[in-house]
């Protein structure tokens, strides 16, 4: 009779492996979220609407007339080549990847690794933790108190460390805040003369009425980083570009993993691309919206709700955990931002349709 080998019980802990993986990526915890079902979703700061039906089947059939045994584009040419055209940029100067949050990876293999990378204090976490886990030395300069940059600050910074990539958020995540374009400027100025490669984070440009691609373009050492995910109502697709001078585009290429966009992205970003109208549309029924959901809140008794230039805002509340839960039980999912820095309370609470919206201003009429 043979015996069958039992499958050890679950209770059991694998060994741990003692080498080989280094200590710089056992020493980073994983990205910091966990999904949350509900019914009205505000956690994410994605676009409340889907791709239009319409365009959704246009891109279809695009993907599906393409041979699926063959590899997408080398580079995503064809996409590099929409994108060029609809940002009136040299093509040479795009670089595609799958979502933005893979090119701050790049970057920081770019410009970080051996040298520095500079961000703000908060900022989008994904800059702090791919700077960790690929080894580069982090340096966080605190916003101001009102969430502005630290301009004096931050050009100590650019002049004191080891040239490598500076990151500004514009406008910033998590805070929503857009700052002066002379304060940009003059940050870009000080990190051209230094020698920095400067990410100009744009991830929500079209909600804050703002364009750094003049910017830019003058200043041989600064990107735009933009994305689908956001405006464009393309999460699910994972699309994000950087618009940069042709040797910043080139060298990052080289970086980028050969037939990353597939024959389903290529074929979506060259139907969104020929459709802008449709995102025009939704960012400033998100505008209205945001502004709307502000204004209701303005004079709550005991939440702040702090003006944004974003698709999302911090509702600055006494208890954190308990207003957490309590829009939770009201069937809506935000996001904390409690235990960041300057962010004692805040929750942070992506802009929804406008039915979304009422039930969100309903609840947060409640909390006391």
């Amino acid at each position: 009779m043979t015996s069958v080998p039992q499958p050890q019980s679950q209770s059991q802990p694998e060994p741990e492996v003692k080498s080989g993986i280094r200590a710089a990526v056992r020493a980073v915890p994983a990205y910091p979220f966990v999904p949350t079902d509900a019914p009205i979703k505000l956690d994410q700061n994605e676009n409340p609407y889907d791709f239009p039906a319409e365009l959704k089947a246009e891109a279809t059939r695009r993907m599906l007339e393409r041979p699926w045994n063959r590899y997408p584009d080398l580079h995503a040419d064809t996409v590099r080549a929409a994108i060029a055209r609809y940002e009136s940029w040299d093509e040479a100067g795009v670089v595609v990847t799958p979502g933005s949050n893979v090119l701050i990876k790049l970057l920081t293999e770019l410009a970080g690794i051996g040298q520095t990378v500079l961000v703000t204090d908060p900022t989008f976490s994904v800059y702090t933790l791919e700077a960790s886990l690929l080894g580069a030395k982090l340096v966080e300069v605190s916003l101001n108190a009102d969430f502005s940059l630290p301009v004096p600050e931050l050009s100590a910074a650019l002049e004191r460390e080891q040239p490598g990539v500076f990151c500004i958020a514009q406008p910033h995540a998590p805070t929503g805040h857009l700052d002066t374009r002379a304060d940009v400027e003059a940050l870009v100025q000080v990190a051209e003369r230094c020698g920095w490669i400067t990410v100009i984070d744009e991830a929500y440009y079209q909600y804050g009425g703002h364009d750094y691609r003049e910017l830019v373009r003058r200043s041989p050492g600064t990107l735009s980083l933009r994305t689908f995910s956001k405006a464009w109502g393309l999460a699910g697709t994972r699309l994000g570009y950087l618009l940069a001078s042709r040797d910043v585009a080139e060298n990052a290429q080289k970086l980028v993993s050969a037939f990353n966009i597939t024959v389903l992205g290529q074929a979506v970003a060259e139907v969104a691309l020929e459709h802008p109208e449709y995102m025009q549309r939704r960012v400033e029924e998100g505008i209205r919206e945001r502004e709307r959901v502000l204004a209701a809140l303005k004079d709550h008794p005991t939440c702040q709700a702090i003006p944004s230039r974003s698709n999302f805002f911090l509702l600055r509340t006494p208890d954190a955990d308990a207003a957490y839960r309590h829009f939770l039980q009201s069937g809506i999912v935000v996001r904390r931002q409690d235990k960041l820095h300057l962010l004692q309370g805040c929750l942070r609470v992506a802009v929804g349709t406008p039915a979304e919206n009422d039930a969100f201003i309903a609840a947060a009429q409640a909390l006391r």
